[in-house]
């Protein structure tokens, strides 16, 4: 009887073994794939964090001067001639420029480059207000022809980067010496084609009055203005 029985227990004894085996092989791959699993897990925790996306360069602070150019051009902003539908303003009466034809001490002629003249000289800027060439009056131009004397200008295309308290040309003619208009940059926002500025002599937002235009590529008059020109820089006097 026991000789009998030998082949059936060696027959159980290899299922069991077998089992076993099966068993042990099923850990092992659980093992390992938890393995794997906390290696992945940790090299993602390790990873190094995405960089930013680039953002605008940041502008060097401003002068004390192209400061004070700023706030005194904001400070204007708002104001009227008087009487409303004509030319008779302040600043062309500050340089004893323009005609007589006004209320009071106020003088009468288009007056974008007065204003400009007024704000740089009122914060400290150099400005030799007279009719010569050179020199800064009443004519748009004047920005242009005194930043060729002073190695001021800054055309459009030339890589220059404007800053707040430049004046901004609109629509020069060199060669005639003629310009549409122009206006004092208060911020140069990043991407914008044109600058902020404050305009003397607008006519956006009414008649001949000191406003702020946005993204100004043209000039703040109502219409179609000409295009942006380029810059002249202040120089402290």
């Amino acid at each position: 009887m026991v000789k009998a029985l030998e082949a059936p227990t060696r027959q159980v004894t290899q299922r069991r073994a077998m089992r076993r085996r099966r068993i042990a092989l099923v850990v092992i791959a659980v093992l390992l794939a938890l393995a794997i699993g906390y290696a992945l897990s940790g090299q993602v925790g390790n990873r190094a964090p995405r960089a930013a996306p680039p953002s605008a360069p940041s502008a060097p602070p401003l002068s004390p001067l192209r400061a004070r150019i700023v706030a005194i051009a904001k400070s204007q902003v708002g104001y009227r001639t008087n009487p409303p539908n004509s030319y008779c303003n302040k600043y062309s009466a500050h340089f004893y420029a323009g005609s007589l034809t006004c209320p009071g001490t106020l003088r009468a002629e288009e007056w974008c480059a007065d204003f400009a003249a007024w704000v740089w000289q009122r914060a400290g800027a150099k400005v030799i207000y007279q009719f010569i060439n050179g020199d800064l009056n009443s004519s748009s131009a004047s920005f242009y022809e005194w930043g060729l004397r002073t190695h001021t200008w800054h055309p459009v295309g030339s890589g220059y980067q404007p800053r707040p308290g430049d004046v901004a040309v609109y629509g020069l003619r060199p060669s005639s010496l003629y310009a549409a208009h122009v206006a004092i940059v208060i911020a140069t926002p990043h991407g914008a084609r044109g600058p902020t500025a404050v305009n003397g002599d607008g006519d956006i937002t009414g008649f001949s009055v000191v406003e702020i235009e946005r993204n100004e590529y043209r000039a703040d008059v109502a219409g179609h203005g000409p295009l942006l020109s380029g810059y002249v820089s202040p120089i402290a006097a």
